[in-house]
């Protein structure tokens, strides 16, 4: 696909919704760009249309290794989010990009990883565990912690049991508050970091979550010693156009949706202000 098509709007249709959360919901877009999306790298971002709305950015959630699909998965939080909830199956939305730079996974090889989601921070970092997951022997060790603020609020629930069955790697979950279905760990996902020992020059550690949880996950890795360069995150901004020309993603001399949105530490110390 050539540059210019990325930036104009192609119809996707939703195949299917499934809810994750009662206020966020995983949407399968039917796109005749098969090209594209086996093109697309864990980290990038799309951006939705609902016509007659508004445009929003939303990261891509699924391995390109994986599904027919396009896959976001996408929390009720403002007006284009609020109409696409109404939307279902057989409605069209637009659909432009793939965006922005990717995790490292090619840096990653032959490296421990380790996994820090909090709530829909987990949608990004999915992209790049299942590409793990289906290239494991290219990668040592994969360790996945995940916290959410209750039982109900875990994403990708039946694959959160797929993981905790799996032998290919440790998944960890935690909630801030239980309930009478809980039987795990209670706590912020940060806990689950204490007294953990790792060989740090032999890990990459790759976070995603709200911004308070990341300022605590980032300590901690600190802490463990991990080197700031193989520390990855995601930036959030309001990645209007997706291509650096609006601004409004602007941070100095950085454009969020065209050097980003993945970031390692070294990178993020080094920006004018405070992501």
């Amino acid at each position: 696909m050539s540059a210019t098509s990325l930036y104009r709007p192609h119809l996707a249709e939703i195949a299917r919704i499934e809810e994750e959360t009662p206020d966020t919901q995983t949407y399968f877009l039917a796109a005749d760009l098969i090209d594209w999306r086996r093109a697309y790298h864990p980290g990038q971002f799309v951006e939705l249309s609902v016509f007659g709305v508004g445009e929003a950015p939303f990261c891509l959630a699924q391995s390109p290794t994986r599904s027919d699909f396009i896959e976001v998965t996408i929390r009720r939080t403002g007006a284009v989010t609020n109409r696409l909830h109404t939307y279902r199956a057989g409605d069209v939305v637009g659909l432009r990009g793939p965006f922005g730079n990717s995790f490292p996974f090619e840096r990653a090889r032959g490296k421990h990883l380790l996994f820090v989601g909090g709530g829909i921070g987990l949608p990004p970092l999915r992209s790049l565990i299942n590409y793990v997951l289906d290239h494991r022997a290219d990668y040592r060790d994969l360790t996945v912690l995940y916290g959410a603020r209750t039982p109900a609020d875990r994403v990708y629930k039946n694959e959160l049991a797929e993981w905790h069955r799996s032998s290919a790697l440790t998944l960890v979950e935690t909630v801030d508050r239980g309930d009478d279905t809980w039987a795990g760990h209670v706590g912020v996902v940060t806990t689950l970091l204490k007294g953990m020992t790792i060989d740090a020059d032999a890990t990459m550690a790759f976070t995603c979550g709200p911004p308070v949880m990341l300022k605590f996950v980032m300590a901690e890795f600190l802490a463990l010693g991990l080197p700031p360069s193989n520390i990855v995150t995601t930036l959030e901004r309001y990645m209007k156009c997706g291509v650096g020309k609006c601004g409004h993603c602007c941070v100095g001399h950085h454009y969020i949706c065209v050097d980003g949105p993945v970031y390692n530490f070294d990178q993020i110390k080094r920006l004018p202000e405070a992501p």
